[in-house]
């Protein structure tokens, strides 16, 4: 069935001053939607880098509407008036949206929910404790969702490029010396996350992706803490020195650090050392991202070291979790 686009539709996005959010505003823009952002309300604590991205929203010709996920009334009146809701919160706010799946379900006139996901396959893969029970509350929503009976699409984006080129090999930094998680020969895939954003906008009105589920694993994004490390090793003409941490110190890390720090390193180790984002085949039945999309050209992890040559990627190390 081919995708049929309505140039129309309008798109809200829930989260839209957060990480992957401002990403996935552009990309609704760009592509030519009526676009809506959903924000909490501007307070005298809110921050600079905040109140720009408002600014920045605002001339872009996007209509703001500033309101709490807990304001149900609120919820409903804004999603009468848009057509696909798009949620990028943050792992914190996930179960938060059960309020939206509540309002969005009053409002009875919905095309599409994308929750927020946007990470490894929460049901094909299983996680460390602590990183496991941040997948439970995922897998929470996906259920709450299909029980609502609500039309979805659930996009499976893997692992954040220019988040985790920055951590991985901090090319702004020119560090003589890089850490390397267990063998660094596990697979990941590390999807761009321009390229995230418009895979997800593009899915917002395709019907063939109606009540599915998206996987972005492209074969440029497809690739090895050595191979990564390598090919950057190549491009500046440096010499990296490889300093590892095993398997055995991330589980420890695991299981004596306390929540939240025991997070990242549960994270790490499902992409990084037990390759989980690689762990299952992909069959002709699964929606991979860029075969339903072959003319969008998407930005391989080479393409994002090229970039980084000339301008490193300033992504805020904050935990994504």
């Amino acid at each position: 069935m081919a995708a049929n686009y309505n140039e129309k539709s309008k798109f809200l996005v829930i989260g839209a001053t957060g990480y992957l959010g401002k990403y996935m505003v552009k990309a609704s823009v760009s592509l030519g939607y009526p676009t809506y952002a959903y924000v909490r309300p501007i307070n005298p604590n809110t921050s600079p880098s905040k109140l720009q991205l408002h600014k920045e929203f605002e001339s872009l010709g996007i209509t703001i509407f500033q309101g709490e996920l807990n304001d149900h009334d609120k919820l409903v009146h804004v999603f009468k008036q848009v057509d696909v809701v798009i949620s990028v919160l943050a792992l914190p706010q996930v179960m938060d949206q059960l309020n939206i799946i509540k309002a969005i379900k009053e409002a009875g006139n919905i095309k599409r929910f994308i929750p927020s996901e946007f990470g490894t396959e929460i049901d094909s893969t299983k996680g460390l404790p602590p990183f496991d029970a941040l997948l439970e509350r995922k897998r929470k929503i996906r259920r709450a969702t299909e029980d609502a009976g609500i039309p979805f699409t659930f996009v499976a984006a893997n692992s954040f490029a220019a988040y985790f080129v920055d951590y991985l090999i901090r090319p702004h930094e020119k560090r003589q010396e890089v850490v390397v998680y267990g063998s660094g020969e596990a697979k990941a895939v590390l999807s761009y996350e321009e390229d995230v954003a418009a895979y997800t906008i593009k899915a917002g009105m395709d019907p063939r992706v109606e009540n599915r589920l998206i996987i972005c694993r492209a074969p440029g994004h497809v690739t090895t803490q050595l191979d990564l490390i390598s090919s950057w090793e190549k491009k500046t003409g440096r010499t990296l020195k490889r300093v590892h941490v095993s398997e055995e110190e991330i589980l420890k890390l695991s299981e004596t650090l306390p929540y939240p720090d025991n997070v990242p390193v549960s994270i790490l180790h499902n992409i990084f050392i037990k390759g989980d984002q690689m762990s299952f085949e992909l069959t002709d039945n699964d929606l991979e991202a860029s075969k339903l999309y072959p003319d969008y050209n998407y930005t391989s992890v080479d393409d994002l070291l090229n970039i980084c040559l000339v301008s490193p990627p300033e992504t805020k190390l904050t935990a994504l979790y």
